[in-house]
């Protein structure tokens, strides 16, 4: 079944991507990394006959892989164009899920005046209407409680 897995991750690599890399994984599973697209197929052995388990996801900044986004099982049986589309289809599903919505993005946040090296913090609006909550006042009325108590004890309940 390896074999088979090496085989067709091969042929669907050559036909997906100019550049890839082809690997064998622990589990015994097949990678295909296309870097340069920063995305990643992998070819995992199911317990059918014939079929795989195709996942697809991302590679990160540093060059780890991220969790897989989709999952398939397809038919090893079929042809080498066939699984291409069903690899292309969960690539581009793969990208369609990491594009930034811009609908409710925020802003990016302004870089330090020290070289930009690390992020400042933006500041918060006020939320109108609303000081200090419930708990906030449970906790308060807990430690002032607490220290009462211990005034009692140290000062009034000596005489």
């Amino acid at each position: 079944m390896q074999a088979q897995l090496r085989e067709k991750a091969t042929e669907l690599a050559e036909v997906l991507w100019k550049e890839h890399t082809v690997y064998r994984e622990r589990g015994g599973g097949v990678v295909i990394r296309g870097d340069h697209v920063r995305r990643w197929i992998s070819l995992a052995p199911t317990g059918g006959k014939d079929q795989a388990l195709m996942r697809a996801g991302r590679i990160l900044d540093g060059g780890t892989t991220a969790p897989a986004r989709l999952e398939v099982v397809v038919d090893l049986a079929s042809g080498t164009a066939e699984l291409a589309a069903v690899c292309r289809r969960l690539l581009a599903e793969t990208a369609a899920d990491a594009a930034p919505s811009t609908a409710g993005a925020r802003p990016p946040r302004a870089a330090r005046a020290s070289g930009g090296k690390g992020r400042a913090k933006a500041p918060r609006a006020p939320r109108p209407g609303r000081h200090t909550g419930v708990g906030s006042w449970v906790v308060l009325l807990c430690v002032g409680g607490v220290v009462a108590l211990w005034a009692y004890t140290v000062f009034g309940g000596a005489s």
